[in-house]
């Protein structure tokens, strides 16, 4: 094994950490993630920090919490300047490459403000999120015209699957019995085949990209982290012959929700319930259609990943690669009322991780579950520290997670946050929110998930006498809960009260912030007596001349 280690840091979008066999689901199988864990660490209490795609990247992409970076929302611009993973890396001589997905938007603005053309190199890198764009596609392109094709339509009309939108048309849509083609953006159509073969789904094609890079990468020394981003299973939820019909309704896991539930007169709660995705996923027959496709997409993910791990063997690859898998958020298919994501339940804001560590400092630690609270924004000093990049706090707000890799001390955390700005949503819109105030905050700390809801009481609940989250503890007069709501409110405002912004205090300009008297700036001195006492040295040492010199 050489030193350092390069890193394969694979996120699926929109993967529960429950419909994965190594987390416990009773009917999709996942040998090749399970594999995975069974050689690494499977992290049981993983936290992303926003449950939307966009600002839960870029805490990952950043280290960062979303109030940090600022990037709020889908569509949000990473404003110029701010230092992400692939910055880091490149300071110390390694290199962050991307294969997929980053929903990342450059800070256009910003970048015309500083004079930075978009296709310098700077540019270029403030573009892609830090990261060597060694193949990107972000995935949602229904209607794009030709010129804002990703790679991946190049490539289908290469293979004969000729179309003015071969994503929409062959990626993903279906033919019906009939010969039409429907379009999967219909739930009503989940359960097709996806109208291409599965060795030319996106799925299939990225894993072979990840590949591509892999060949590429053994000419150059230096270490690597690359970001493997799958787009499924998140929707459009369709999925090629033959997953399309390997699960059905009796693979279907019984929703997580309650009538009493459905009865919680929290406004913004029932504004989430009336949303239309949410009343879609509610409808059974609904999550009859949608989810024996999405857990065939997780399947075929499964299949690819076994495919790809086989070949890392066979290229040596395997022995010094570190292979990180987890998702940028989960999915509610219907439990608690609700579609999508976008609120804090577990099965939208709790991700699947697993490291896999092939160091030999890990061997205690292969096959072993953690129940440490860890959030998403720990895996940027964990990359950054295996490939001998120098510890940043004063800019990374995660925390390096190799003493649990590597089973030592050094690992705490007593609490896990998660932010969502809702002003875009139906929600918002029902309740008529002001952008200001239409935002949430969770705090978690390991059993009781308080959720701040700017304008409304908050959400409160105890997963350990409800693990699946039913009944709202946020009005609840009991006297206990009283309690635990002032404390994690208070909690949540220290968090909010600590430095965030304060990247520019590197180790050299905090050497450099001395003692005023130490540079000649003296405040509140009497005499030279009390100077010198506080001092311990003469006050003529301040200058050759002496203060007096400079009077005449």
């Amino acid at each position: 094994m050489s030193t350092p280690p390069n890193v394969l840091w694979i996120m699926a979008d929109q993967l529960r950490f429950d419909y994965l066999s190594c987390y416990g689901h009773p009917h999709l199988h996942t040998p090749h993630i399970d594999a995975l864990a069974a050689r690494g660490v499977r992290f049981d209490k993983a936290y992303v920090q926003s449950p939307v795609c966009g600002p839960s990247r870029m805490s990952a992409y950043t280290g960062r919490y979303v109030r940090s970076h600022g990037s709020t929302w889908n569509g949000m611009p990473l404003r110029i300047g701010e230092p992400t993973l692939g910055d880091h890396l490149r300071g110390a001589g390694a290199r962050a490459v991307l294969v997929g997905k980053t929903h990342m938007v450059a800070d256009a603005e910003g970048m015309a403000w500083l004079g930075i053309p978009p296709e310098s190199e700077i540019g270029v890198r403030v573009r892609e999120c830090g990261f060597e764009a060694f193949e990107r596609d972000d995935g949602l392109h229904p209607d794009s015209a030709k010129q804002n094709w990703s790679a991946y339509d190049d490539y289908l009309v290469a293979h004969g699957f000729e179309s003015d939108n071969p994503w929409e048309e062959f990626a993903n849509s279906g033919i019906d019995p009939d010969g039409e083609l429907l379009s999967a953006w219909l739930l009503k159509n989940s359960r097709l085949a996806a109208n291409v073969p599965e060795e030319h789904s996106e799925t299939a094609y990225m894993t072979n990209r990840a590949m591509d890079f892999m060949r590429e990468a053994k000419d150059d020394d230096r270490p690597w982290v690359c970001h493997l981003s799958y787009i499924k299973p998140h929707w459009p939820y369709i999925v090629p012959a033959p997953y399309h019909d390997m699960y059905n309704e009796r693979h279907i896991v019984e929703p997580i929700r309650s009538q009493a539930e459905f009865d919680n007169d929290h406004p913004l709660m029932a504004a989430y319930r009336e949303a239309r995705v949410s009343r879609s996923f509610s409808r059974d027959h609904v999550r009859e259609h949608v989810i024996p496709a999405y857990m065939g997409l997780i399947k075929q993910l499964d299949d690819n990943l076994g495919r790809l791990f086989a070949w890392m063997d066979d290229e040596g690859l395997s022995e010094n690669t570190i292979v990180a898998f987890t998702s940028d958020h989960g999915d509610y298919m219907g439990d608690h009322w609700l579609g999508d994501k976008d609120f804090y339940h577990e099965m939208a804001v709790k991700v699947p991780l697993i490291i896999a560590d092939p160091r030999p400092e890990a061997d205690a630690t292969r096959g072993h579950v953690c129940d440490e609270l860890v959030e998403m924004i720990d895996l940027a000093p964990t990359f950054m520290n295996a490939v001998g990049c120098e510890a940043k706090p004063h800019i990374i707000e995660g925390r390096d997670l190799t003493p649990i890799l590597h089973g030592t001390e050094g690992f705490s955390r007593r609490y896990a946050i998660s932010e969502h700005d809702y002003n875009w949503s139906e929600m918002a819109a029902a309740l008529k929110q002001p952008q200001f105030d239409a935002h949430t905050k969770m705090i978690f700390d390991g059993r009781w998930k308080f959720i701040r809801c700017e304008g409304f009481r908050p959400v409160l609940f105890d997963l350990e006498t409800d693990p699946q989250e039913l009944v709202d503890l946020g009005a609840s007069p009991e006297p206990e809960h009283v309690e635990v709501r002032a404390r994690m409110e208070a909690a949540l405002l220290e968090w909010a009260s600590r430095h965030h912004t304060r990247i520019t205090a590197t180790p050299q300009v905090l050497a450099g912030q001395k003692s005023a008297s130490d540079v000649g700036i003296l405040i509140g001195f009497w005499d030279e007596e009390e100077y010198e006492e506080v001092a311990g040295k003469p006050f003529a040492s301040l200058t050759p001349a002496g203060p007096a010199s400079r009077r005449k």
